[in-house]
């Protein structure tokens, strides 16, 4: 049996290859809802299977993108992952996806896999601890899209949340419910500074002060997870400890939680805790935890649109950091003083 080609469809529905090539390759900009109906209506009849090979060929790429996650724990991660490779399949884009856990060599070494396989762009939420690398890539006009962080001296397409503005939130939010003792916990801003952990340490000292509220230096820790309890410790051993927890993240808030039933304390008859990042066990811990929910879903849709963008406008593709804004997701782990 004869193999069916482009030139089959083109003559089956009345149009040309390259209207044929255009639809199949998910360019519809100048093709009329009929053209698009009845070229898909002669693909289903003659049961038309393209060859992504010779496609791939043709327009030399592969039609596959890499995503590097920094690291699969947090839930801005699994959340966006989902998202992009819904968004990329549905252009034909196949995805592969890897984990660096926060190490720059193995982020590293995916970076050089990915490119071996020919990938036509990638997703990186990035260690930044290979600034030369990603820049190596924007000189060469390397289709890349930055999620959840900056690296100094890197202009890329970058999508993140509006960090400061999250913990500003919950500081308002504490605020109006008589708190004035409001302590924060992050992981650590590291070396290369992690944005989110940076920006979210400087919007508590801008929410502070926005509310009029004293900024003790002792409310303000960035620890490493397994030093987590140690530091809660310490702050209610206080003469004056906190009566509100600021979570900066869902790592640090399952560890409070961890810390609260380990110590026998009842949220939020002492303490009060506000978690950002909309981690799913937050909503269903006893009681549910009030949250900061950064769009997670549509970072990733629109991280992929503008991976697609850069493939498609290669040389002309423009850097920019789009912000997300956050919102507040009241639970009951907040006490009014």
């Amino acid at each position: 049996m004869k193999k069916l080609t482009i030139a089959d469809v083109a003559r089956e529905a009345g149009v040309s290859k390259s209207t044929v090539s255009q639809f199949l390759n998910k360019r519809y900009k100048y093709m009329s809802d009929e053209t698009k109906a009845r070229i898909e209506q002669v693909i289903k009849e003659l049961n038309y299977q393209p060859n992504g090979l010779a496609r791939g060929l043709k327009h030399n790429r592969t039609y596959m993108a890499g995503v590097i996650v920094g690291n699969l724990e947090y839930t801005l991660s699994i959340q966006s992952i989902r998202a992009i490779e819904n968004e990329l399949q549905q252009s034909g884009i196949q995805v592969i996806i890897c984990n660096a856990d926060e190490n720059p060599d193995k982020e590293n070494r995916h970076i050089d896999m990915l490119l071996a396989r020919k990938v036509d762009g990638l997703i990186i939420f990035p260690t930044g601890q290979n600034a030369e690398i990603y820049g190596r890539l924007v000189e060469e006009k390397f289709p890349l899209v930055f999620i959840d962080r900056l690296v100094e001296g890197v202009n890329t397409q970058s999508l993140l949340l509006d960090n400061e503005m999250a913990v500003k939130i919950g500081i308002q939010e504490l605020n109006e419910h008589g708190h004035t003792r409001i302590a924060l916990l992050t992981l650590p801003i590291g070396e290369h500074r992690i944005t989110p952990r940076v920006e979210r340490v400087s919007g508590y000292k801008k929410g502070m002060e926005e509310q009029g509220l004293p900024l003790r230096q002792e409310y303000m820790h960035s620890v490493p997870r397994e030093e987590i309890f140690a530091t809660l410790d310490g702050l209610f051993a206080l003469e004056e400890p906190p009566t509100a927890l600021l979570a900066g993240n869902d790592i640090v808030l399952a560890e409070m939680l961890r810390f609260v039933n380990a110590r026998g304390m009842s949220i939020p008859d002492d303490v009060s805790i506000i978690g950002i990042d909309d981690a799913q066990f937050a909503h269903i811990y006893n009681p549910a935890i009030t949250t900061i929910r950064q769009p997670a879903a549509d970072i990733g849709r629109q991280a992929a649109r503008a991976l697609m963008s850069s493939i498609e406008e290669r040389d002309s593709a423009v850097p920019i950091i789009y912000r997300f804004v956050p919102t507040l997701v009241r639970g009951k782990s907040v006490q009014s003083l």
